[in-house]
Protein backbone atom coordinates (compact mmCIF):
# COMPACT_ATOMS: atom_id res chain seq x y z
CA UNK A 1 0.00 0.00 0.00
CA UNK A 2 1.16 3.57 -0.46
CA UNK A 3 2.01 5.78 1.89
CA UNK A 4 -0.35 8.80 2.70
CA UNK A 5 0.96 12.05 3.27
CA UNK A 6 -1.30 15.05 4.94
CA UNK A 7 -1.10 18.73 5.09
CA UNK A 8 -2.47 21.20 7.42
CA UNK A 9 -4.70 23.92 6.04
CA UNK A 10 -6.69 26.11 8.31
CA UNK A 11 -10.77 26.00 8.59
CA UNK A 12 -10.08 29.62 8.25
CA UNK A 13 -8.11 29.38 4.71
CA UNK A 14 -11.09 26.86 3.89
CA UNK A 15 -13.44 29.52 4.88
CA UNK A 16 -11.49 32.19 3.21
CA UNK A 17 -11.77 29.80 -0.57
CA UNK A 18 -15.24 28.83 0.33
CA UNK A 19 -13.89 25.21 -0.38
CA UNK A 20 -14.66 21.96 1.10
CA UNK A 21 -11.30 19.63 1.67
CA UNK A 22 -13.12 17.43 -1.08
CA UNK A 23 -13.53 20.49 -3.47
CA UNK A 24 -10.03 21.64 -2.54
CA UNK A 25 -8.59 18.53 -3.40
CA UNK A 26 -10.49 18.69 -7.03
CA UNK A 27 -8.84 22.29 -7.30
CA UNK A 28 -5.33 21.09 -6.81
CA UNK A 29 -5.75 17.95 -8.77
CA UNK A 30 -6.79 20.04 -12.27
CA UNK A 31 -4.18 22.85 -11.70
CA UNK A 32 -1.48 19.75 -11.38
CA UNK A 33 -3.04 18.14 -14.52
CA UNK A 34 -3.29 21.53 -16.32
CA UNK A 35 0.60 22.53 -15.47
CA UNK A 36 1.38 18.75 -16.88
CA UNK A 37 2.80 17.72 -13.14
CA UNK A 38 0.23 14.84 -12.76
CA UNK A 39 -1.13 12.35 -15.85
CA UNK A 40 -5.08 12.26 -16.15
CA UNK A 41 -5.08 8.80 -13.98
CA UNK A 42 -3.12 10.17 -10.99
CA UNK A 43 -5.09 13.93 -11.34
CA UNK A 44 -8.15 11.54 -11.27
CA UNK A 45 -7.53 9.74 -8.39
CA UNK A 46 -6.24 12.73 -6.72
CA UNK A 47 -9.50 14.35 -7.33
CA UNK A 48 -11.40 10.83 -6.33
CA UNK A 49 -13.37 10.80 -9.53
CA UNK A 50 -14.33 8.80 -12.15
CA UNK A 51 -12.92 9.14 -15.19
CA UNK A 52 -16.34 10.58 -16.54
CA UNK A 53 -16.02 12.85 -13.69
CA UNK A 54 -13.24 13.83 -13.81
CA UNK A 55 -13.15 14.54 -18.25
CA UNK A 56 -16.34 16.48 -17.40
CA UNK A 57 -14.69 18.83 -14.95
CA UNK A 58 -11.27 19.08 -17.69
CA UNK A 59 -13.84 19.72 -20.05
CA UNK A 60 -16.16 22.42 -18.29
CA UNK A 61 -12.48 24.47 -17.74
CA UNK A 62 -11.70 24.11 -21.23
CA UNK A 63 -8.42 22.17 -20.15
CA UNK A 64 -8.06 19.41 -23.09
CA UNK A 65 -6.22 16.05 -22.58
CA UNK A 66 -2.70 15.88 -22.52
CA UNK A 67 -2.44 12.19 -23.80
CA UNK A 68 0.54 9.71 -24.58
CA UNK A 69 1.11 6.06 -24.73
CA UNK A 70 2.40 5.82 -20.93
CA UNK A 71 -0.75 7.30 -20.12
CA UNK A 72 -2.90 5.33 -21.80
CA UNK A 73 -1.52 2.43 -19.96
CA UNK A 74 -1.41 3.97 -16.41
CA UNK A 75 -5.36 4.73 -16.86
CA UNK A 76 -6.10 1.37 -18.26
CA UNK A 77 -4.48 0.24 -14.89
CA UNK A 78 -5.90 2.31 -12.71
CA UNK A 79 -9.48 1.68 -13.67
Amino acid sequence: MNQVNTIEISQDILESARLTIPELKVEIAVFLYAQGRLSFGKARELASMTHWEFRQTLASRRIGPHYDVAELEEDVQTR
